[in-house]
């Protein structure tokens, strides 16, 4: 199955997998998966690090890119098919960041997997339980 992570829940899995569901943290342990780390989540972390509403120690390059080799995710980019797939998304949700993943999820076929509520109001299969 081809997983999407949602930002926090790769931030959970790198540092505090407790957090995580049972039914997340199975799906993202077991080998047959592949896990996909959007480039809107690297840019989020950017965003928040230096609005200083995510700490880090070090340069968030460097740290960042250490922390995608580390959790073994794939990289996702984002496609202008993505970036015209979020016109045609409702207004359940206004994070930017988070709309971006569920029009990539849903371009790509993808399961999303994130423990945000307000997603499941989108065409989109989450996975989190």
């Amino acid at each position: 199955m081809k997983l999407l992570l949602d930002t926090h829940v790769w931030i959970w899995l790198l540092t505090d997998p407790e957090r995580l569901s049972r039914l997340a943290h199975t799906a993202l342990v077991a080998a047959e998966n592949q896990l996909y780390l959007s480039s809107a989540s690297t840019w989020e972390c950017s965003v928040k690090v230096a609005a200083g509403r995510l700490d880090i120690d070090g340069s968030p390059e460097a740290l960042l890119q250490e922390a995608i080799v580390a959790s073994g995710v794939l990289p996702l980019p984002i496609e202008h098919s993505h970036a015209l797939q979020t016109a045609k998304l409702p207004a359940h949700h206004r994070d930017p960041f988070d709309r971006m993943l569920i029009a990539q999820a849903q371009v790509e076929r993808m399961t999303l997997v994130s423990a945000d509520g307000q997603l499941a109001d989108y065409d989109v299969e989450i996975l989190w339980s």
